[in-house]
């Protein structure tokens, strides 16, 4: 039986590059007479919706998402039966971490090419915070604190827009995570893992709860993070200075900042993480609201992905 491909488009995606590369890829979609069905996002979260309509007779699907790491969260959150879903990225995000972490080619017709005749797919972990009013899912990472209220800000930033004309979007967020040193402040964080072990971290700037090795358009927080293995890789950032932390941000594009002081990373399969004042949180860099008390866990189902 043939298969069938449900196309999720971000057309704003990069400053409107989504589109163009839609209109690239299309025709190669009807000269191979490809069976597929097309749909384009607008506002309001609107990629979850068209994921969840998508799936909700619970049968089984392959999912295309073209656009961003924010477009994945917005699919990955609407799909219904995980386990009976395959997914399929094209990257057209300025920060692309999940292509980055998966390593799966960043140009559009390779990455469709990849699509149309995969090699091979992996059964991928999906990460979930859950809060006291809901849940969220991600599939690349969760965070609270500082790389958070990066992620926030870098949504509403002139900067991203500039940089993304330029080709240069993941410079935003270091642009933008600059500009919060000055203004954040470190808070007490209590952790509770799922093996029953407590930990305390003193002027704490962030915890990082990775599904895959890169968060933030590019930093290797997590050098051993992998999708498959039903464990989190956990970094917290805590009791270091200013000057320490500028010093450790570019080493973390190249994964060299585990060992030093103040850096400390866990493997759980999931925490309780609780904060003395609330903080900004993120799921794939998609904003939600401040907390101070979450968990993030696993979802038992997981989804295949397709890969090289």
């Amino acid at each position: 039986m043939k298969t069938e491909y449900y196309f999720i488009i971000n057309p704003k995606a990069r400053s409107g590059m989504g589109k163009m590369v839609w209109h690239m890829l299309e025709p190669e979609l009807k000269k191979q007479r490809v069976a597929y069905q097309s749909f384009q996002t607008g506002a309001g979260k609107e990629a979850e919706k068209i994921a969840a309509k998508i799936t909700a007779d619970g049968g089984a699907h392959t999912l295309v998402v073209l656009g961003g790491d924010g477009t994945v969260n917005e699919v990955v959150n609407g799909i219904v039966n995980p386990e009976k879903t395959t997914l399929g990225y094209i990257p057209v995000g300025s920060g692309n971490d999940f292509a980055r972490g998966l390593g799966l080619p960043d140009d559009p017709q390779k990455a469709l090419e990849l699509i149309l005749h995969p090699k091979r797919t992996i059964c991928m972990d999906i990460g979930e915070i859950v809060k006291t009013d809901g849940r969220r899912r991600f599939a690349v990472s969760g965070g609270i604190g500082f790389d958070a209220a990066v992620c926030h800000e870098v949504c509403v930033s002139k900067w991203k827009s500039f940089l993304n004309r330029i080709g240069m979007g993941k410079l935003s967020y270091a642009v933008v995570a600059l500009d919060r040193l000055r203004k954040d402040r470190p808070v007490k964080m209590k952790m509770i893992l799922s093996d029953g072990t407590e930990k305390v971290f003193p002027n704490t700037y962030f915890a990082a709860f990775m599904n895959l090795p890169f968060e933030g358009g590019g930093f290797r927080f997590c050098p051993e993070a992998s999708p498959e293995d039903g464990m989190l890789d956990v970094i917290v950032l805590y009791d270091v200075k200013v000057p320490g932390i500028l010093f450790l941000l570019p080493l973390a594009l190249f994964g060299k900042h585990l060992g030093f002081r103040g850096v400390e990373v866990m493997r759980c399969a999931s925490v309780h993480v609780m904060t003395e004042r609330a903080l900004a949180i993120h799921t794939d860099g998609e904003p939600g609201y401040l907390r101070r008390d979450i968990s993030v866990r696993l979802l038992e189902q997981k989804m295949k992905v397709m890969v090289e």
